[in-house]
């Protein structure tokens, strides 16, 4: 029978009171938890289960210690940049098609919300090379994954502003990316350089929240002439309610964050069909066939 993991002095966790709400916090012999005027030990958590119930000092009150999944992680970590939401970076995964094994390129790599995605994504075998012109966000961002990661050999971070350029910066013989994932403000800037690193048949994904943005980024994604598939979407999500007959969605949603282009890379000159094909649609749609 498999051993069950205990809570650890370094460990992240989080605590859960009986409403819900989610407290974070590094877990460190001697300290203690101060909520509300009383206080748990660190020591009382340190030692015990996953989903173990821990009391105050002062008796009766009590809340649960749970190691966070990756989305409750990247919604309480320190942020030195806005974060994706759990609902975008889940879907990133989904359509960029992020397997074991792949190798990707990331730029604006931000607080690593989605950095520690696609980590988790790609395994062992697998690599991510991420590019960050700020070095305060990168800093903040290593912090990020080594709380929650430990060290990742696997993670390779560049102090570069991909607008300028990309290259593979490993001392490892040159090779191409098996998937390019951008979340900046002006991903159009970073098209004409992917289709050089982008493997033929890798996919192309970035992030942008307004409509001239994601505009700028399709134009610049047609006129490389190697991008074919090319999509855009965005993901709302709504929770319910459910408590015995009182069936009601929530009266707050996640509703708009941005929008998700994802594109696929073709030998040069086979992209062009996907604006044929878009301008068929496009015609029958008109004609209500």
């Amino acid at each position: 029978m498999r051993a069950m993991p205990t809570f650890q002095s370094g460990q992240r966790v989080h605590l859960v009171d009986g409403k819900g709400r989610q407290y974070a916090l590094t877990l460190k012999a001697g300290d203690q938890f101060q909520h509300s005027g009383d206080t748990i030990p660190h020591d009382a958590i340190i030692g015990r289960p996953d989903g173990a119930t821990v009391q105050f000092s002062g008796g009766g009150k009590t809340m649960v210690a749970l190691s966070p999944t990756l989305a409750e992680y990247t919604l309480k970590m320190p942020r030195g940049a806005q974060v994706l939401y759990p609902k975008d970076i889940a879907m990133i995964l989904m359509w960029a098609d992020v397997y074991p094994g792949a190798c990707v390129f990331e730029a604006g790599v931000g607080s690593a919300a989605l950095t520690l995605g696609l980590l988790r994504a790609v395994g062992d075998r697998g690599k991510v090379v991420s590019y960050e012109k700020r070095e305060d966000f990168a800093r903040t961002a290593v912090k990020n994954i080594e709380r929650y990661c430990g060290a990742v050999a696997n993670f390779h971070l560049f102090h570069r502003d991909a607008y300028e350029g990309i290259s593979w910066d490993l001392e490892e013989a040159p090779r191409l990316f098996d998937r390019v994932v951008l979340d900046l403000p002006e991903p159009w800037n970073v098209v004409p350089h992917v289709p050089d690193v982008l493997r033929s048949g890798g996919i192309y994904l970035s992030f942008v929240p307004t409509v001239p943005q994601v505009t700028q980024t399709v134009d610049a994604l047609r006129r490389t002439d190697v991008f074919g598939l090319i999509e855009t979407f965005e993901t709302l999500v709504r929770h319910w309610n459910v408590d015995g007959r009182s069936v009601r969605p929530d009266l707050r949603m996640i509703a708009h964050s941005g929008f998700i282009t994802v594109a696929r890379r073709m030998e040069r000159g086979d992209g062009a069909w996907s604006r044929d094909v878009a301008s068929a649609d496009e015609a029958s749609d008109c004609h209500g066939g």
